[in-house]
Parts: C-alpha cells; structure tokens; sequence
C-alpha cells in the first residue's frame, strides 16, 4: 500500500474507500384492466403520463384490454409512485375506476 492511498489522523493509517456504485432498483408501473373505463381514457392516459405516442399507446391498451394486465413503462422508485398517484387521481377525477400499481422490475 502506497503512502498515497493512506490517511494518516490521530497516529492511525486510514484508507480511503471508493464507493460502491450501483443502478437503483426499477420498478414496473401497471395498469390493471377493467369493464368499466373506455379504451379512450386509458390511451390519454398513457399519453398524457407516459408520454407514449398514440400507436404506441394503442397497442398498450390494447393489450391491458385483451390480457388484463399492462406495463407502461420502468422506473426508479420515486418516479413510479409518482405515475401512479397521478394516473389514480386523474382516474377518480374524471369518474373512471382504472386502476395503476408497481412492482419491482
């Protein structure tokens, strides 16, 4: 160990450590299908949070329509909690029962 990598405080040798760096955890925003809230809807939806173009947003209702269950996009955390408070309020306000969830990736 070179004198470089060490610190010396009180008569103690101490070694600097480099951080670990490493990804956050991502996380999946779902969108859960239901009889009630029009194709429409769930396409502004996604356009409007996930900034999705109107094809892309299409296939994505498409397939929450047809499976039951959809991703709308991966995130970390806070940004996921975020979508989904936003699509649940935007949902209760305009009176549609969508509902949006996350999991870890």
């Amino acid at each position: 160990m070179s004198d470089k990598q060490l610190q010396y405080t009180d008569g103690l040798a101490v070694q600097e450590a480099k951080p670990e760096l490493k990804r956050p955890q991502l996380y999946k925003v779902i969108l859960l299908n239901d009889d009630y809230t029009p194709m429409e809807f769930v396409i502004v939806v996604l356009e409007r949070f996930f900034h999705k173009s109107r094809e892309e947003a299409t296939r994505i209702m498409l397939h929450v329509h047809q499976r039951g269950i959809g991703v709308c996009g991966l995130y970390t955390r806070e940004v996921a909690e975020t979508k989904v408070r936003q699509v649940m309020v935007f949902s209760a306000d305009n009176q549609h029962p969508l509902q949006c969830t996350m999991e870890p990736e």
